[in-house]
């Protein structure tokens, strides 16, 4: 029995009947229904729904999309992607800047059996700062960079939600690193901290955050002046070239998955205003986490940071975290949305 979520003109935005790319609304919920596509077309596999049968494909249809390719995770055979070309009727062809020709999308972790085991180690590795030596991310940056190569940069664009968010950022880095800044859209997007957003007390979020970032620094400092510390120059490097990109950030403060992200800019921002931009900048681009592991000859990113974003924060009451982390949220027209940019230099 398929879940109402599911099915398109059940849950779907069927309000946006006009296509509009200069509208950051309609980006928005395109984008999310694309991801949206991906989870329903490993669910439909899962179920062996064919044909007619099948409830993925409006997912994408209803904004003139058409299904190039799948992504296919060769441990479990998992469809964790998905490769749209924009396909608009002659009477609605129009040229935007923001229109996309291709969009590659990843979906998050799901819980069925079918999918749940690879999907809870790749999670880990993305813990342990690790998700860029995977098979799955390999098979999506080549899939990125062979898409950009044929349709250009400016066409292209990177979608995710959860862990889907993650290998789209990561794939989105590394071609910024190349010069190629892609659009990309970050569906609470995770980050990989102690949930200090979820405190109550400004105070003490503060407190916590200035001594996690004066404990960051001080051990990215010393491992600097030992062995390795050309690799964290590199990373320091790659961090400043990452700047001119601006994804789009979109999170929840209910969700302790991705609510870190607002405190994380906001307090660069605070720190900067402090007169410690000097250490703030030694500790925006890296974890304690990460920092360990290099210090033990590991090879790590910590996918979560960014020097800039376009962060949207959902303050719409949430009544509990599923919802707070799920994926309809972004296309709710009385969605109660908050947009900052923040841009490093």
């Amino acid at each position: 029995m398929a879940s109402e979520r599911e099915v398109f003109h059940l849950a779907g935005p069927l309000h946006l009947t006009f296509i509009d790319w200069e509208n950051a609304n309609y980006r928005r919920s395109v984008a999310g229904c694309l991801v949206q596509g991906v989870y329903i077309l490993e669910r439909d596999r899962q179920e062996q729904r064919l044909g007619p049968e099948a409830l993925a494909p409006p997912w994408w249809e209803f904004f003139h999309f058409r299904l190039l390719r799948c992504l296919i995770d060769g441990a479990d055979s998992s469809i964790f992607g998905a490769i749209y070309e924009y396909r608009p009727p002659s009477s609605q062809k129009g040229h935007s800047a923001y229109q996309p020709h291709i969009v590659v999308a990843f979906r998050g972790t799901m819980t069925k059996k079918e999918s749940v085991s690879q999907d809870l180690k790749l999670d880990l590795h993305l813990i342990q700062h690790g998700l860029h030596r995977t098979s799955r991310f390999e098979t999506a940056m080549q899939t990125v960079r062979n898409m950009v190569a044929a349709a250009g940069d400016s066409r292209v664009w990177l979608t995710g939600h959860s862990l889907g968010s993650a290998i789209a950022m990561l794939a989105g880095k590394n071609m910024a690193r190349s010069g190629m800044l892609l659009l990309t859209f970050l569906f609470n997007p995770p980050y990989v901290s102690a949930p200090i957003e979820q405190i109550k007390s400004p105070k003490l979020k503060h407190g916590l955050r200035f001594a996690n970032t004066l404990v960051t620094a001080g051990l990215a400092f010393a491992l600097k002046t030992r062995e390795h510390g050309h690799q964290l120059s590199r990373a320091e490097e790659g961090f400043a070239v990452l700047s001119a990109w601006l994804p789009n950030l979109f999170v929840n403060p209910a969700d302790h998955i991705c609510s870190e992200y607002i405190g994380y800019f906001e307090h660069r921002k605070m720190m900067v205003e402090m007169g410690a931009g000097a250490i703030e900048r030694l500790a925006a681009q890296q974890s304690i986490g990460s920092l360990v592991m290099t210090a033990m000859g590991k090879e790590t990113e910590a996918v979560q940071f960014v020097p800039s974003a376009n962060l949207v924060v959902n303050m719409t009451p949430c009544p509990d975290f599923k919802t707070a982390h799920g994926l309809h949220q972004w296309w709710q027209p009385e969605a109660q949305l908050q947009a900052k940019i923040y841009q490093y230099s």
